[in-house]
């Protein structure tokens, strides 16, 4: 907890405007975008950084007075890794948001954390060049935010998570210490790749102040196919079939009938309402190919009995279309006070099993569903509607969400894909990480920050 003299030495570094410490105002830091029941603590102070000396010197004045530190961005984050259990500064990097290199040549870009995905990727692609993570909320989100969750997206099936496009982070540590890890080239060997441990660490191990980030080409063309299925099994084996057909699609999402039907009457966009379920498939490449790999497509869902089959190569249809997909929670709220949307991966050979499990395990316990999910890399989102305010539905969600947990893992999956832990699965993490591993990671924690300041009671409890 801040003490007045606290703030009193803190305001002789930060910019009086800069320091948020009204009720009110801290009150909004209380909750990210977690739909939780529990009203949280509000944090003592809210800062906005605007440069990496900023970072250092709350930081080492924070790990002085043993007082917790939570990095935040756009507070888009689903699992409470932005909520102040324990009091404490919210480093808020809003102003910090500056794109501080392009490359075009290295195919390279550094940013501050604040940046927005969206403003990333226009970029990039000004100049030919393509970042793929693209998580549903990637207009708002932010780079550190990303990097923090480990985030992923619709495209994660062809070209794989934030992980894989970051070159190298600039860190400060819990002593105020900089620290540079990677470097910005595409190879390196040399040593241990310290920048992939803060990825996905959720803000526990580091605070990112600058990542370097790697592009690639962009595809010349697109095109979508949804597809229609009766059965949820015939839409399963739809996605087994593309890719026996060698076809690898940028991405292949799944939408069921609830999902459907919400988003429908929520953003009409003239998806059929009277099918078990849909495939939302996009190729992408140069354009000579895109006929080719639409046909082997196509072929792939036909013998996977689709009920109907539509392509679009409009660029604006294909927005309108990804755009209603990307609506899917905002369509869900209109179902009850309150939606909670989860995160779980099984291998694809469990998929069925899985999202039949789902549909039987809300449907015991009388809960709303929509689910929908990246089926390419086996990744579902049960987007559940309920009252938070009820104790029976809160009571009925809590033992269906455990439920659903435990039957990924039992399914050789595990309860997050891309949306981290933070506070909200932190009960979970034993029953879904290997007990050595876990005791491990605990170590690691301890290493980078023994005081425990940065972003404590997130991941695992110490």
């Amino acid at each position: 907890m801040l003490l007045k003299s606290n703030i009193k030495d803190l305001k002789k570094t930060i910019k009086p405007e800069n320091i948020l410490l009204s009720y009110e105002e801290r009150f909004c830091y209380a909750q990210d975008s977690t739909n939780i029941k529990e009203n949280l603590p509000s944090p003592d102070a809210v800062i906005f950084v605007e440069n990496i000396d900023e970072v250092i010197n709350i930081v080492k004045y924070a790990n002085k007075h043993k007082i917790p530190i939570i990095s935040r961005g756009a507070g888009t984050n689903m699992v409470g890794a932005c909520t102040c259990l324990n009091g404490g500064i919210v480093l808020n990097f809003s102003k910090m948001n500056k794109i501080l290199e392009f490359s075009p040549e290295n195919m390279t870009m550094k940013v501050q954390p604040g940046v927005v995905l969206n403003d990333i990727k226009q970029l990039a692609e000004s100049s030919g060049l393509f970042y793929p993570p693209d998580p549903s909320n990637y207009k708002v989100s932010t780079i550190g935010g990303s990097i923090a969750q480990s985030s992923g997206g619709a495209m994660s099936f062809k070209y794989g998570t934030t992980k894989d496009y970051i070159l190298s982070l600039t860190v400060v540590l819990a002593d105020g210490t900089l620290m540079q890890l990677g470097s910005g080239t595409i190879k390196d060997a040399v040593g241990y790749h310290l920048n992939q441990l803060i990825i996905g660490s959720e803000g526990t191990l580091a605070i990112v102040v600058e990542a370097e980030l790697k592009l690639i080409p962009k595809p010349e063309k697109s095109a979508v196919v949804i597809s229609y299925f009766d059965s949820i099994n015939d839409s399963v084996n739809g996605v087994n079939e593309i890719i026996k057909n060698r076809v690898f699609p940028s991405t292949i999402d799944f939408l069921d009938k609830n999902a459907i039907s919400t988003i429908e009457s929520f953003y009409p966009t003239g998806l059929e309402t009277n099918h078990a379920c849909l495939l939302l498939t996009e190729v992408d490449g140069f354009a000579s190919s895109i006929d080719t790999q639409l046909e082997s497509v196509k072929n792939a869902l036909m013998n996977a009995n689709a009920a109907n089959i539509i392509t679009i190569n409009d660029d604006i249809l294909k927005e309108r279309v990804w755009t209603a997909r990307r609506a899917s929670y905002a369509a869900v709220t209109r179902l009850a006070p309150d939606v909670v949307t989860d995160d779980i991966v099984v291998p694809r050979n469990a998929l069925y099993e899985m999202i039949d499990s789902c549909i039987n395990i809300c449907n015991k316990y009388k809960l709303q569903l929509c689910i929908i999910g990246h089926v390419g890399d086996g990744n579902l989102h049960p987007q559940i509607a309920l009252d938070l305010d009820n104790d029976e539905e809160y009571k009925n969600y809590l033992n269906a969400k455990s439920e659903i947990y435990k039957k990924a893992i039992e399914l050789g999956g595990t309860i997050s894909a891309e949306h981290g832990v933070g506070c909200e699965k932190i009960s979970y993490i034993e029953s879904a990480v290997d007990q050595n591993s876990l005791e491990y990671m605990k170590r690691i924690k301890l290493l980078f920050d023994p005081n425990n300041i940065l972003n404590p009671g997130k991941i695992f409890n110490l």
